[in-house]
C-alpha cells in the first residue's frame, strides 16, 4: 500500500495569504514579472470573505488571497500567522484515486471529496492536514476548460512582463520545522515519498572550539512519479534558538514553508530585470567569490560557462557535482525585509538554474543558510 503512488502530475498552485493583496501583486507582477492572469468575483468574495489574485509564469502560479472581514479560512490563518504559505494544490490524475489511498494511509482529511460540475467541465479535490503548521495540502483532478479556483474570473489577454528570461516549474519546496523526524516519517507513511538526499552541518567548524555558529539537519524528499522535492530543515545544536531555522518558526510563529524554488533558463538575465524593477536578494560576500574556483574544483566541476566576476556583481551563487553538472541561484530577502513589515513574514523565493545539476549539493545548503544569517546579521537578529 505505502507503494501505491498517488499520481501527482504537478504543483498547480501556491495559495499565499497576505494582508495587502495591492502589495503582493505589485511584488509578483511588476518586480518579478508574473502575469495577472484571473481575478475574484463578488460570489468568491462573499463565499471565501477574502478577495484574490493569481498570478503566473511557465508553470508556477501563485494565488494570493487576502481576507474581507473578521471571518474566512484567510483571515483565521493570519491570525496565526504573518503572510505565507497557506494551502500547495498538486495536480492528480485520479483525484478519487488519491483521495482513497491517503484515507487508507490514515490521512488527516481536512475535506471529503468535492466535486464541482461546471459549464466547460468538471473539478474534484479534496484537502489534507500536514506537519507543515496550518498549510493544508490539496490534490485536485481538472476535466474540461475549467477555472484556477470556481468564482475566478479570467483575464482576457493578461499583459505579460516582456523579460529577456523564462520561467520555468516549481523546482523544489523547502520548509523548516523545530523537529524533522515527525515530518519525515508522515511524508513516507501518508504521501508515500522517498528520500533524495540529506545532510547536516554547523556554520563553524565545532571540532575547532568554535561554539558561536549555528546549524541545520535537512532532508529532501521527493515524489518518484512527478520529481517533486520537498526540502526539510530543522536546527542543529548547539546554540538551537540561535539558529535561521529556529528563528523562521518564531517568526512564522510554528513550522511553515520557508521558500519556493522557481527555475528560470537565464538566471543573470532574470536577477538584472528583477533587481532594476526593485526586487532584492540576499547578500552575499566578496570572498565567496575568491574562493569559488577552488570550490568548484574540489566538488568536481572545474570550468563553468559564467564570467565569475559578472556572477559576484549579481550574487548569484554556484554549486555542482562530481559529474561536473552544476547549478546557478539566489535567494530573495524575505518579505518582511524586503517590505520593512514583519507581517509580511520570512517567506521568500529562490531563484534556480540549473545546467545538468538535478541534486541538492552540500554547498548548496550552505550557502542559503549563510545568506539567511547574513541578512539577520545585517537586522540585528543575529
Amino acid at each position: 500500500m505505502q507503494n501505491e503512488s498517488l499520481h501527482i502530475k504537478r504543483v498547480a498552485s501556491i495559495h499565499m495569504f497576505v494582508r495587502d493583496l495591492e502589495r503582493s501583486r505589485d511584488h509578483y507582477v511588476n518586480r518579478l514579472g508574473l502575469a495577472e492572469i484571473a481575478v475574484s468575483t463578488p460570489s468568491f468574495e462573499q463565499e471565501e470573505r477574502a478577495r484574490a489574485s493569481v498570478v503566473e509564469a511557465g508553470g508556477a502560479r501563485f494565488v494570493l488571497i487576502e481576507p474581507l472581514g473578521s471571518r474566512g479560512e484567510s483571515f483565521q490563518w493570519l491570525r496565526a500567522h504573518p503572510e505565507g504559505v497557506g494551502r500547495i494544490v498538486f495536480e492528480v490524475a485520479d483525484a478519487e484515486h488519491a483521495f482513497h489511498v491517503l484515507s487508507r494511509r490514515n490521512a488527516a482529511l481536512v475535506t471529503g471529496l468535492e466535486r464541482r460540475q461546471l459549464d466547460s467541465g468538471r473539478v474534484t479535490w479534496f484537502d489534507i492536514a500536514t506537519p507543515l503548521g496550518d498549510t493544508l495540502f490539496r490534490f485536485m483532478q481538472p476535466e474540461g476548460d475549467v477555472p484556477i479556483l470556481p468564482g475566478l474570473r479570467r483575464i482576457e489577454n493578461p499583459s505579460r512582463a516582456l523579460t529577456s528570461f523564462r520561467y520555468g516549474d516549481v523546482d523544489h519546496i523547502t520548509s523548516n520545522f523545530l523537529t524533522l523526524q515527525p515530518a519525515i516519517s508522515w511524508m513516507q507513511d501518508v504521501l508515500g515519498l522517498e528520500r533524495f538526499w540529506n545532510i547536516d552541518f554547523h556554520s563553524q567548524d565545532l571540532t575547532k572550539g568554535a561554539f558561536r555558529g549555528t546549524g541545520l539537519n535537512s532532508i529532501v524528499m521527493y515524489d518518484a512519479e512527478s520529481g517533486i522535492k520537498f526540502a526539510n530543515n530543522e536546527p542543529r545544536a548547539p546554540n538551537f534558538k540561535s539558529s535561521q531555522i529556529y528563528l523562521f518558526c518564531e517568526d512564522h510563529r510554528g513550522p511553515g514553508v520557508q521558500h519556493i524554488a522557481l527555475t528560470v533558463d537565464n538566471l543573470q538575465e532574470a536577477v538584472r530585470a528583477t533587481r532594476t524593477k526593485g526586487a532584492r536578494f540576499m547578500p552575499t560576500p566578496a570572498s565567496y567569490y575568491e574562493l569559488l574556483p577552488e570550490r568548484l574544483k574540489a566538488c568536481g566541476v572545474g570550468a563553468i560557462d559564467e564570467n565569475i566576476d559578472e556572477l559576484k556583481e549579481l550574487e548569484i551563487l554556484v554549486d555542482g557535482d562530481a559529474k561536473g553538472s552544476y547549478l546557478l541561484q539566489v535567494f530573495m530577502m524575505e518579505g518582511a525585509s524586503m517590505f520593512a513589515d514583519p507581517q509580511a513574514g520570512p517567506f521568500f523565493i529562490e531563484l534556480i538554474q540549473r545546467k545538468g545539476d538535478r541534486g541538492f549539493g552540500g554547498g548548496n545548503f550552505r550557502a542559503l543558510f549563510d545568506s539567511i544569517e547574513r541578512q539577520q546579521q545585517l537586522d540585528g537578529r543575529a
